[in-house]
């Protein structure tokens, strides 16, 4: 018996990297899973990818920054599997070329950020949390970064989106829990994921392992193995936390010259 089992699970940015991880990590678990995404096609591909091996799975595209599309994918949702017991945030947006620091950062660009993260899990909670108190109770999971901590001297509206995601956790956690609903936290922190492989050398990706305690990037499994535990009953008494899945870095003070690969 799977860990979520009987479980309806949404994921918003569920067709790539950690968040295609984590979508066929829910469903090995016996979720029914609804993965949300821009790309639709490749949020299907996954989809696919989850029934073909005997899963629950359907996929929808997904504007997390539009209410009526985060509604949309919630009554679609209700329509093809009863309800909504868990909710995976993961979908992110930064723009290395516009997101700079607090004196050049595009002024559209922090709009946009903010919008897809911390609008985004908003969207989520306002319209998926009547569903589960109604159903007994559920679980939130929010991605967050090690860049909400650490004060990266650019990226400044990636980070300071990723922190006001969690105090976003902490409010939901704190005015829901009474309701049946708990909502965490995942820090992760550099993520091997394909779009990281492409996008930066091998010799920095080494850099970035050895400082790393642990002496190795982490994968998407890493992130979607924890996000299935605290979804899950196992996690039953964890609620409003921030949980740093990042190997020690953190712990070990390392600053990474390069922004987290996550999504």
């Amino acid at each position: 018996m799977g860990l979520l089992e009987g479980k309806v699970a949404l994921i918003s940015g569920g067709a790539f990297g950690i968040g295609r991880a984590t979508s066929l990590a829910m469903a090995r678990e016996g979720a029914s899973v609804i993965i949300g995404d821009l790309y639709e096609n490749k949020a299907q591909d996954v989809a696919d990818m989850i029934t073909e091996n005997g899963g629950q799975a359907k996929a929808t595209h997904l504007d997390v920054g539009d209410d009526d599309s985060v509604a949309a994918m919630v009554a679609f949702a209700v329509h093809h599997f009863g309800g909504v017991d868990c909710v995976d945030h993961n979908a992110a947006k930064t723009d290395f070329t516009r997101d700079l620091d607090a004196v050049n950062v595009d002024l559209d660009t922090w709009d946009d950020v903010h919008r897809v993260v911390e609008k985004g899990a908003l969207h989520l909670a306002r319209h998926s949390i009547p569903i589960m108190i109604e159903r007994g109770g559920g679980a939130i999971v929010n991605i967050s970064s090690g860049s909400a901590t650490i004060g990266e001297r650019s990226r400044v509206a990636y980070g300071a989106s990723k922190a006001g995601l969690e105090q976003l956790t902490r409010h939901l956690a704190n005015r829901y829990g009474s309701e049946g609903i708990r909502t965490n936290t995942i820090a992760p922190g550099f993520i091997a994921t394909d779009s990281a492989e492409r996008g930066i050398p091998d010799a920095l990706r080494n850099v970035l392992a050895a400082q790393n305690p642990l002496r190795r990037l982490g994968t998407p499994d890493d992130i979607a193995k924890v996000v299935v535990f605290l979804l899950s009953d196992m996690a039953s008494y964890i609620n409003g936390q921030v949980l740093h899945v990042d190997g020690g870095t953190m712990i070990a003070g390392v600053l990474a010259s390069v922004p987290q690969a996550e999504g």
